[in-house]
């Protein structure tokens, strides 16, 4: 008998957000508490991990970045760095101009007098104390990550590259068989909550239009660096992103940039990039270029912040983004695993980490996270032929 195959991420946290719907209305409170308890379990235990996913991911994403060919790699990196700051920056400029236009006054005063109701309980919550903070965590990440790239090979064996390489396998497999399966749980719980306390629907109203906004910008970045990377090589932009489909559907089925380096290595190939520089670029980037996480992660947070009336400002968001851009580096290759990333920085914009807003925005994130990981392959592709205009004029002799 053939294996059944599982249900995706994406169906389950819909599922996830229906039934805490239909239970914050219609289940009685015990039943509802109880479920709200085991998501607090799951965000205690979330709270523990997330410093060291950034302790084990950032890591060997700094360890491996220096290990290629100089000048390509400080190109490569550059390009990446800039396109995903620019991406974050313009999704910001779009979403606090156009959100306020349907973020009306009417809902947020809807969503201001239920936010008062009280919200339910867990029965008893259990602390799990983090090892070490985050930033902690993230200097401590650069500090061995940039010593070992440097000192690897000559100071250093490979000891310890090879302790925090398996590492990050255990963090991987906590991701994928603990966290990623307990997510509906987690929204269901918010969910529950937000529905108890009368907010879900002012909310639903304003989210699904966030989410069509989102997917526009998408594409927009899209036909930007297609236009770009077209004018710089001398090629057409339809025929860039003709061929691009296949990495771009495949990244929407997959929802993870790594799964797709083999059909995107396809793409760069059809575009002609040189063998060299797409076996190169394309892993590379499939680690550091996330334009499209950053556009859906920035107009999410900037779709709450204006929600909840919490401050908002380019001097309070810019911080956010120039942070994001380097902690997403090499963020796992599963569903959902640059927002994971992200949550313990929310408190660079004012949001907990362990909130209900942050849960909100996992929820509002993860129904997108395939077209924001499609973005970033197809950005990478743009970069790969960049990349190799440069290396085929000035860099090989």
């Amino acid at each position: 008998m053939s294996e059944r195959k599982k249900m995706g991420l994406v169906p389950r946290l819909i599922i996830g957000i229906v039934v805490g719907i239909i239970l914050g209305s219609y289940a009685p409170e015990p039943l509802n508490r109880f479920i709200v308890t085991l998501s607090t379990f799951f965000s205690s235990f979330l709270k523990f991990i997330i410093p060291l996913m950034i302790l084990s991911f950032v890591t060997m994403g700094i360890a491996d970045l220096t290990q290629g060919a100089g000048k390509l790699l400080l190109i490569t990196a550059a390009i990446a760095y800039g396109s995903t700051l620019i991406a974050g920056s313009c999704a910001y400029i779009v979403a606090v101009n156009l959100f306020p236009h349907f973020i009306t006054a009417e809902l947020l005063d809807a969503i201001t007098k239920t936010a008062s109701n009280a919200s339910l309980s867990a029965f008893f919550s259990l602390p799990i104390p983090p090892l070490l903070d985050v930033m902690s965590a993230v200097v401590t990440a650069f500090v061995v990550g940039l010593c070992i790239s440097s000192m690897r090979g000559k100071e250093l064996h490979d000891a310890l590259y090879n302790v925090f390489s398996e590492f990050s396998i255990i963090i991987t497999t906590v991701l994928h068989n603990v966290i990623i399966p307990l997510l509906p749980l987690y929204i269901c719980g918010t969910f529950i909550d937000l529905t108890v306390t009368g907010q879900t629907f002012s909310i639903l109203q304003i989210l699904w239009k966030v989410f069509l906004t989102v997917i526009i910008m998408h594409l927009i970045c899209l036909a930007f660096q297609f236009v770009l990377s077209g004018a710089i090589s001398k090629k057409s932009p339809l025929f860039i992103a003709k061929n691009q489909i296949p990495g771009y559907l495949s990244a929407i089925g997959t929802q993870s940039s790594a799964a797709t380096i083999p059909v995107n290595l396809k793409c760069a190939e059809a575009d002609g990039v040189s063998k060299e520089i797409r076996n190169f670029v394309i892993p590379l980037c499939a680690n550091i270029h996330m334009a499209g996480s950053m556009i859906t992660i920035t107009s999410c947070v900037t779709a709450v912040l204006l929600i909840y009336k919490m401050p908002l400002n380019i001097g309070l968001i810019l911080p956010f983004i120039l942070t994001l851009g380097v902690a997403m580096m090499a963020s796992p290759g599963a569903p959902g695993g640059s927002i994971m990333t992200a949550l313990p920085f929310l408190p660079i914009v004012g949001i907990a980490s362990d909130s209900s807003i942050a849960s909100l925005l996992i929820a509002l994130y993860i129904t997108q996270d395939s077209f924001g990981t499609a973005c970033n392959v197809s950005g990478d592709n743009a970069i790969s032929i960049i990349v190799d205009t440069i290396y085929q004029k000035y860099i090989k002799k």
